[in-house]
């Protein structure tokens, strides 16, 4: 099988990004909710972007009511994600 790592540092397929962007993550910090990468040394960031393109999000009208964007989870504490707000 082949499988084209987006994320080496946490094992993330191209196939997984794209499913969890499937499941309605529209950026690069929900996909990191949802398995971590770019959460560690940041190189795939951009392949993310990429993969995510400039499309329309399926879930924009759901996460600007505050709904969860994705299908599958709920609000992620962003120190859990390894994330961490701008000041």
């Amino acid at each position: 099988m082949n499988r084209v790592y987006v994320c080496s540092c946490f094992g993330v397929t191209e196939k997984q990004v794209k499913a969890h962007a499937d499941a309605g993550a529209c950026t690069p910090r929900q996909i990191a909710s949802a398995c971590k990468a770019g959460t560690d040394c940041g190189s795939c960031v951009r392949r993310i972007q990429a993969i995510l393109g400039r499309g329309n999000c399926p879930r924009r009208e759901l996460v600007d009511q505050g709904a969860p964007a994705l299908a599958s989870a709920g609000p992620v504490d962003a120190g859990d994600a390894g994330l961490t707000e701008a000041a």
